[in-house]
């Protein structure tokens, strides 16, 4: 029996013309009005997935490439509630930062004023692309009542000793006139707005990152499997651990040593200098004590250094450069005196600032010693075996090898020096007495045990991740909670004195000068020590905004509580996020920030997990003719203008559609008009479907209802596996075989019909949740689709019947034939023979031997 349309559905159905703008209004507004898509509470004891995009920044309108994260953020939250779960989805907004501040300087505005607005289009927008959040749970980083709780965290790292302010050379742009993390500058420029990045040295806030380093990298291990290998890459050499030993050197004319990290403490003995960061502390001690002409000479170089990148300083290509500063170290392995050199290839921040300087076995210490005429010293013969037996070196009554000997005991001549090329490879040790002979393992773990016995070094570990930075001379930032007292200590504002919210704009220059424009807002700076009582100064600088996103995703768990950050016992039920999907841009940055808070929070006691992502899902970009969408290019497609027409369903199809998640895509390719016709079809059958809701499916079309449950029991796994593209792909094929069955089989009242019908609609409203909804109200079914739990498969119907068999000769394929699934090999044998292909491919010849597979091959030979 056909079904009456409601009267404003039926312009969509069957000869109406396909109207999608329509189609969204009308859902858009049911959804508002029913809010179908907020997470249960606790009285719903569904399992529950926490399914979260990496939350947009509010620059302008949001654009294609987060049309495509958000489609798939939507595909995998609405999955889940298919799959009967109780799922989280909220949204919310990154909004304080440079662009918001920069947009206002131009404008002469208050950065609030643009952030707003921005947020208010970026959710009209979603809403048009019909994305399941959860409005309830809405947060804004630039609320007080959100920003209060990064003050709140910073006062309890502060309080474990993982919050600190110290003197550094730092990362500055120009520019934006405001330091930047190690991680905020790439290829030498500033990542916001690619100014060269000079070094400057401040006095600054920084979280101790690095007291989790270990635990940061080892537990990638818990990530195998299920982040991207490139980021777990990407984050292992980031964190860059290192083995070796601390090697404290004396200085001649001063009392205290100076520690040397080094992965190679079997090597001391071929240290021929020592090299200093020319921008560190100890480099400026030195060279005051050198004379005038050295003193000029070095200040002229530290003002060159100081405006190379560390990118610069560590490229090996480029000719060394430094300034010998009149002062020696002592080897304390052998006492000899190294010659101190101030270097840019050594960076302040590397280890301790120094190293020793091998340079027949290490290719920087080479170049550099081969520039300023420094001796080189061979302390590996490469040439020697590392397996078997080790050399036998005759030694003297004392047990010391004699020279002569050592020399003889190498395979070949090598000479560094000459060559230019460093011996970096694995040997035997010479020329470093009790070590002789030994293998570089063996003889890293007996040079530690010398120096530990001398107590002049010990078994140590470096990093190349540095503190996270986090102090920023800007206005539009979370304030940093803490108090200058006129006696000089620094003591946080009290948590019942928490917000410390911004001061009003007006009035402030925001432009960048160097200094934080909080400094000049002479009310807000001007407060009272909570101690004394006496008069006091705020710290004017502001936090950076990577410490609002590193906690973010527990905030949603309750993002109106005035009396916590957010309940333990909701972190339990919901955290960690099972699926975070964002670009891979934040590989290192915000993740491995996001992971060391989570692991703070942990120790801390106020969560029971130490990562804070299960599952990260990365998409590619979307180009737009080859190149990154660009406003200032000109080549930027905005979200919301691409929904109008062909429609946001057309737009999230053919996104999913348009090849692998991980994959970047190029817009100009992405077929918007074909997914659009094919929603109009699918659309089309619904309204064909002439049986009742009550149908027995059973007594439908078999073929038909075949291809609708073998979807349904591939489609989940595909979704799992971020196949998005397969899974549209195989809705085509399914919409087809409705349509065709309609036209050539029992007709639009044929049960099979109504059933593939039915779990189109529901498979439809992962990609194209308007058109899903039409279908299933067109279908004769209550609001909502995407609230139905998913079909089983009838195990009955994934049996397949018939399949095609390859017959071979002579290795070629001859022909192939449909056969019954079970049968048999002399049957086959039989059918394979018979073939008319096959017996024409013969031409007479006899067949020498047969080889069945049933039911899958036969071969026949000939010879």
């Amino acid at each position: 029996m056909s079904q009456t349309l409601p009267p404003d559905t039926a312009a969509h159905a069957g000869g109406g013309a396909f109207d999608p703008y329509a189609i969204q209004q009308k859902w858009q507004a049911r959804w508002e009005a029913a809010d179908p898509f907020r997470a249960g509470g606790g009285d719903d004891t569904r399992p529950r997935k926490y399914v979260l995009g990496m939350f947009p920044y509010p620059s302008g309108d949001l654009h294609m490439g987060h049309a495509e994260s958000y489609a798939y953020v939507d595909i995998v939250a609405r999955f889940w509630r298919h799959r009967g779960y109780n799922v989280l989805n909220p949204i919310g907004w990154d909004s304080f930062g440079l662009p918001a501040e920069n947009a206002a300087i131009q404008r002469g505005a208050d950065p609030r004023e643009w952030t707003y607005s921005n947020i208010a289009q970026h959710k009209k927008s979603f809403r048009q692309y019909g994305s399941s959040y959860d409005w309830s749970r809405i947060l804004h980083t630039s609320d007080p009542e959100y920003y209060r709780w990064n003050q709140w965290l910073f006062q309890r790292l502060y309080e474990r000793g993982l919050a600190y302010r110290k003197d550094s050379p730092v990362n500055w742009c120009p520019n934006d006139q405001t330091v930047l993390a190690n991680e905020q500058v790439v290829d030498g420029r500033c990542e916001r707005c690619g100014a060269e990045v000079i070094k400057k040295k401040l006095t600054q806030w920084y979280f101790k990152i690095t007291d989790y380093a270990d635990r940061l990298l080892d537990d990638l291990n818990q990530l195998e499997g299920f982040w991207p290998q490139k980021v777990i890459r990407m984050q292992r050499n980031w964190i860059g651990r290192s083995v070796g030993a601390d090697i404290d050197f004396e200085i001649e004319g001063r009392d205290e040593k100076v520690t040397v990290f080094s992965t190679r403490p079997d090597t001391l003995h071929g240290a021929t200098f020592f090299v200093v960061a020319p921008d560190s502390d100890l480099a400026a001690e030195l060279a005051a004590g050198a004379s005038a002409e050295v003193r000029m000479r070095f200040q002229d170089y530290l003002d060159t250094v100081g405006r190379e990148s560390e990118i610069e300083r560590q490229n090996t290509d480029r000719p060394k450069t430094g300034v010998f500063l009149e002062r020696y170290a002592i080897n304390p392995i052998n006492g000899e005196r190294l010659p101190i050199w101030a270097a840019d290839y050594v960076l302040a921040d590397y280890g301790h600032g120094a190293v020793m300087a091998v340079p027949a076995h290490d290719q920087r210490d080479l170049d550099f010693a081969r520039a300023f005429g420094l001796p080189i010293k061979v302390v590996v013969d490469t040439t020697a075996p590392i397996t078997g037996a080790i050399p036998v070196i005759p030694t003297d009554e004392n047990g010391v090898p004699l020279e002569s000997a050592v020399e003889e005991a190498s395979l070949a001549e090598i000479h560094p020096e000459k060559t230019g090329i460093a011996l970096t490879g694995e040997g035997r040790m010479i020329n470093s007495g009790s070590l002789d002979g030994l293998s570089k393992r063996n003889a890293i773990a007996r040079i530690i045990e010398e120096l530990e016995t001398k107590g002049v070094g010990r078994a140590a570990k470096s990093y190349r991740l540095r503190d996270w930075l986090i102090s920023r001379q800007r206005f539009w930032g979370t304030p940093i909670p803490m108090i200058h007292t006129e006696d000089g200590r620094i003591v946080p504002v009290p948590d019942d004195q928490l917000p410390l919210t911004l001061p009003d704009a007006k009035g402030l220059d925001l432009a960048p000068k160097g200094t934080s424009p909080l400094g000049a807002a002479t009310e807000w700076m001007t407060t009272a020590d909570p101690e004394t009582g006496e008069p006091a100064l705020r710290d004017p600088d502001t936090m950076d905004t990577f410490v609002d996103s590193s906690w973010y995703f527990l905030r949603f768990l309750s993002p109106n509580d005035p009396d916590e950050a957010f309940p333990s016992a909701e972190a339990a039920k919901w955290a960690p996020v099972d699926y975070y999907i964002g670009g891979v841009e934040h590989a290192i940055l915000h993740l491995l920030y996001a992971r060391f808070i989570t692991k703070a929070l942990y120790d801390m006691g106020y969560i029971d997990f130490t990562e804070p992502f299960s599952n990260l899902i990365n998409q590619g970009m979307v180009l737009l003719g080859g190149s990154k969408m660009s406003k200032s290019k000109g080549n930027l497609v905005e979200f919301a203008s691409s929904m109008v027409d062909p429609g946001a369903d057309a737009v999230r199809t053919a996104i999913a559609f348009a090849g692998p998640v991980e994959d970047d895509i190029d817009w100009a390719d992405v077929s918007t008009t074909g997914a659009q016709k094919f929603l109009a079809r699918a659309l089309r059958v619904a309204a064909d479907v002439a049986s009742d809701p009550d149908v027995v499916w059973a007594e439908g079309d078999q073929a038909l209802r075949r291809v609708t449950h073998r979807l349904l029991a591939d489609a989940p796994g595909l979704v799992e596996h971020t196949k998005f593209n397969v899974v549209v792909a195989r809705l085509m094929e399914l919409v087809n075989a409705i349509r065709k069955t309609i036209d050539t089989g029992a007709g639009p009242a044929d049960p099979a019909v109504r059933e593939a019908a039915e779990v189109t609609a529901m498979i439809l409203d992962l990609f194209a949740p308007h058109t899903a909804e039409e279908m299933w109200e067109l279908l004769g079914h209550e609001p909502f689709v995407g609230l139905v739990p998913w079909r089983s498969p009838d195990p009955t119907l994934l049996v397949e019947e018939t399949v095609k068999t390859v017959v071979q000769i002579d290795g070629k394929v001859r022909a192939t034939i449909d056969v019954p699934a079970r049968i048999g090999a002399d049957e086959l044998e039989a059918l394979a023979r018979d073939d008319e292909k096959v017996v024409r491919s013969l031409a007479g010849r006899e067949i020498t031997r047969a080889v069945v597979r049933p039911p899958k091959v036969v071969s026949f030979s000939t010879h």
